[in-house]
């Protein structure tokens, strides 16, 4: 008896063959656009010095006391030396409605601290050859029609922009509808005309708020990824940073309010949902994680570190300046002092790194406190003969 065979028989090997080797190329693809999955290990640090931790926390908690708690400090603090947290504290509610207290694992809204990871996300990729600091913010967005702006000027501080937290309701933005970074770009392009206080790129410092909405636009062209989600898979699950993330509609019930000194409630403006100049909410164990990262060159390496902490702005003396996304004190004795501070509606902060002490100050809170940036006076516990300055956000 004859066995009989379709003709099309021998080519259903073929053909299946052909549909794996397609779906792993396509796999491939879309795994090569995709982010890395990423993990960072930090080093362990043992305390080889208690008679100074004693001593650093001695002052703190004396510190703190006159400070913060008398002034009705609402938020936490942790000082660390050698990645070890020596003083630690968390004082009052996160929310005044329902009571909650406010405890290690409460994220809060960090302000302008979240300027240090829109500029290293950028120097990320301009040491990964995706970005040029140097090029043109058009070179990357073709219609953005203001010439001598690079990448480098919005990360400096340096591009003449005006701010979009004015412009926007000035010229004609509908107050009723909430604005996205997008529609910072467009209004940029679109009124450049009705546009003041533009200045020319480069030729002095201007804190500006817009430059780093533009950033955060840039890594999501170059990463084709949404700016929340980047940071997310890049950096804060890596390092485990459990109580951190970029807000969205959907973590409305993860958030606190803020509150002005007098206990009054922040309204939630319409420009409340732009982020990469603000919008991070975090923890002070959250942020020396981001800390003890930047000390390692496990996310940056040595050469782009330097030139986030290299100052560019020169032009008037004094020993405050600005590097790439962080801003400075230039001690006389040569030592620096790297800083971010924040203050959006009542939340305020700040992040204090001394590079060659290997010490971090941290302090955030949700109700309004000035004394928070007095914190810049427990520098002198590391580096003798500091001599306190004057600085708000």
């Amino acid at each position: 008896m004859k066995l009989k065979f379709k003709k099309n028989i021998f080519l259903a090997p073929i053909i299946i063959g052909s549909l794996i080797i397609i779906g792993l190329l396509l796999a491939y693809i879309k795994s090569s656009n995709s982010i890395k999955v990423l993990t960072y290990t930090l080093p362990t640090h043992i305390d080889s010095n208690p008679s100074l931790s004693n001593f650093i926390q001695s002052n703190c908690n004396a510190w703190y006391n006159q400070f913060l708690l008398k002034s009705g400090f609402n938020g936490g603090m942790i000082i660390a030396k050698d990645g070890n947290i020596v003083f630690e504290k968390y004082n009052g509610i996160a929310n005044l409605n329902t009571r909650n207290p406010l405890d290690e694992n409460t994220p809060l809204h960090i302000a302008s601290v979240s300027k240090t990871f829109t500029a290293m996300c950028v120097l990320k990729l301009a040491q990964e050859k995706k970005i040029d600091l140097d090029n043109p913010f058009s070179f990357y967005f073709p219609s953005f029609n203001y010439a001598g702006i690079t990448v480098r000027s919005l990360l400096s501080q340096r591009s003449g922009l005006p701010n979009y937290v004015y412009f926007m309701d000035e010229i004609g933005w509908d107050k009723k509808k909430f604005v996205t970074n997008q529609d910072v770009l467009n209004f940029l392009i679109e009124k450049k005309s009705a546009l003041k206080n533009i200045e020319q790129p480069n030729k002095h410092f201007n804190y500006c708020n817009t430059n780093y909405v533009l950033l955060a636009l840039l890594i999501e062209k170059i990463t084709k990824t949404p700016y929340p989600q980047y940071l997310h898979k890049t950096i804060f699950e890596p390092l485990q940073m459990n109580h951190t993330f970029v807000y969205s509609d959907a973590d409305s019930s993860k958030t606190n309010p803020s509150y002005d000194f007098k206990w009054r409630q922040a309204a939630f403006i319409n420009i409340d949902k732009v982020y990469g100049d603000k919008n991070i909410f975090s923890t002070p164990k959250d942020l020396l994680k981001w800390d003890q990262l930047l000390r390692t060159n496990l996310y940056l390496n040595e050469a782009s570190l330097q030139k986030a902490y290299t100052p560019y702005s020169n032009e008037h003396p004094g020993i405050r300046n600005y590097g790439l996304g962080w801003r400075m004190y230039l001690l006389p004795n040569e030592k620096k002092i790297i800083y971010h501070n924040g203050w959006w509606h009542g939340s305020n902060a700040v992040f204090i790194r001394l590079l060659e002490e290997k010490a971090t100050i941290i302090l955030i809170g949700n109700k309004f406190n000035k004394n928070i940036y007095k914190a810049r006076g427990l520098i002198g516990l590391f580096i003798s003969n500091y001599s306190n300055q004057e600085e708000d956000e």
